[in-house]
């Protein structure tokens, strides 16, 4: 029998949402019954010449809407980008409507995180603008709850909104332990939640 998995998605430039997508998926696999499966998204070019390689040279494996399809949550990663998720990850979820027809999404759990150079550098705006397109879907939105006290006690990353970080004008921070908290917590949080849902889909 297969393993259900959370579908850890993002896109990183400096390697500080891929920090966070690891300490998610550690958080994730904390939960016995469900694993975390770390995927990212290849780059976009302004020109139709770049052909990206099929496999990345380092990091996680590039997504298919297999693994979207499959998956039994999402947790959706980005940089912010002026407010907004980067392009790389948005021309991926543009092309996911044959999953909006179907309807393969519905009722699955998602969460979203990110990453800025500054304190207020428009990680709010991305985290909500990520949860449209899965709104859409029909999946079951997730955020990161006041009983964690962690979120009323960082000064760098986190919100209601889901985990995030800030990178620092350099891109050199390291997550700081509040940040780390934070994302560990929201892949557990994921993952409980997707086998409960799994579990009544399934009247068990």
């Amino acid at each position: 029998m297969n393993v259900p998995y959370i579908l850890v998605l993002y896109y990183s430039r400096t390697g500080s949402v891929a920090a966070l997508a690891q300490e998610i998926a550690h958080g994730v696999e904390r939960i016995t019954g469900i694993e975390a499966r770390l995927r990212t998204v290849p780059e976009v070019s302004t020109t139709c010449a770049a052909v990206d390689k099929p496999i990345p040279d380092a990091g996680a494996p590039f997504v298919s809407i297999d693994d979207l399809r499959d998956c039994a949550g999402l947790a959706l990663g980005s940089p912010t980008r002026f407010g907004n998720m980067a392009a790389p990850l948005k021309y991926f979820i543009d092309s996911t409507s044959t999953l909006w027809v179907t309807g393969a999404l519905v009722d699955k759990p998602a969460c979203v995180f990110t990453s800025s150079a500054s304190m207020h550098g428009g990680q709010e705006t991305t985290l909500t603008s990520m949860m449209l397109p899965l709104l859409h879907h029909g999946m079951s939105i997730m955020g990161l709850p006041y009983t964690c006290p962690e979120l009323s006690a960082t000064q760098t990353g986190g919100s209601p909104y889901g985990a995030s970080h800030v990178d620092g004008e350099n891109h050199g921070a390291k997550l700081t332990q509040h940040e780390i908290t934070l994302a560990k917590y929201m892949g557990e949080r994921i993952a409980k939640l997707a086998l409960l849902l799994s579990c009544n889909l399934k009247n068990c």
